[in-house]
């Protein structure tokens, strides 16, 4: 995720009124992904100086880029490494509990913030079979959502709000079983949780086409600087879909820096003029993601 100015967020609330805290009926919602740029002057704060910002709803911690042996393996970039360390764990010892308070003032002020598993570029993010997926879904319960108290606890007592699935390479197997298996655990929760997509553009989804046709999602942020924009179908999609109040979301890159070419990146005015005629036209859109 790409630090950006509060002008420049305010210029994508798409309505008069900025909704303080995530409403998943609304159709101005933002989400904003953290964990994976630089720091430094022009780079990523703490996570909870974005909670500052009264237009951001939604924050998906990026990543767990590898889970293919079934242990969720954080890599969020520069907090994972010298000279910040302040999250380094691989699913079974080290810890990003120094997070916790910042998730935790996230969710104080009506925010999201929820776990995205994948990544570009991974290639140890896939699952063998059914039955891993299903296995992985308990893991990532008792780890990072309402599960066992007695489970590896990477953002310690912080209590996440759902899953991101940000598959971007190995196969198609699992997300489905996986979708299914982690709404069956959080079903009858004391709190709600929210189940995500971040397909690329071109439809069917290569990695999670399958997934998206048989299983329940809240949202997908259609990543549509990738490919062609063709929000149309995404929107046919999702009045077809196992959940047929599904949003679907703008997936935006926020700087020139954020995608693979600077032709993808359309200015903040810009993003929003096509964000409000958007939502105009379609029944479920659900507001813009930025990466």
């Amino acid at each position: 995720m790409f630090r950006l100015s509060s002008s420049v967020f305010s210029a994508l609330v798409l309505s008069a009124v900025v909704a303080f805290a995530y409403d998943p009926t609304r159709s101005d919602n933002l989400v904003v992904y953290w964990g994976q740029n630089s720091y430094g002057s022009d780079g990523q704060q703490t996570i909870s100086n974005y909670c500052q910002d009264t237009c951001i709803d939604v924050i998906p911690i990026a990543f767990v880029d590898s889970f293919s042996g079934g242990i969720p393996d954080l890599n969020l970039a520069n907090e994972s490494s010298f000279p910040y360390s302040i999250c380094n764990d691989n699913g079974v010892s080290g810890s990003c509990a120094s997070l916790a308070a910042g998730i935790q003032a996230c969710q104080a002020k009506g925010k999201l913030v929820t776990l995205s598993l994948g990544g570009g570029g991974t290639t140890t993010a896939r699952f063998g079979s059914d039955a891993a997926a299903i296995s992985f879904a308990d893991t990532i319960w008792n780890d990072f959502l309402g599960g066992s108290s007695g489970a590896h606890r990477p953002f310690g007592a912080a209590v996440l709000d759902g899953v991101d699935l940000d598959i971007e390479s190995g196969t198609n197997t699992g997300y489905a079983a996986f979708a299914n298996r982690i709404r069956t655990l959080w079903a009858g929760a004391s709190k709600p949780y929210y189940i995500t997509a971040a397909p690329q553009c071109p439809f069917p989804d290569e990695w999670l086409g399958n997934a998206l046709s048989t299983a329940w999602f809240d949202a997908v942020y259609v990543q549509f600087y990738n490919g062609n924009w063709n929000f149309a179908t995404w929107n046919t999609w999702a009045r077809g879909a196992p959940n047929p109040n599904v949003k679907v979301f703008i997936g935006a890159p926020a700087s020139t820096t954020a995608a693979n070419s600077s032709v993808e990146y359309v200015s903040a005015s810009s993003l929003g003029s096509i964000a409000l005629a958007t939502r105009a036209g379609y029944s479920n859109f659900g507001g813009v993601m930025l990466w």
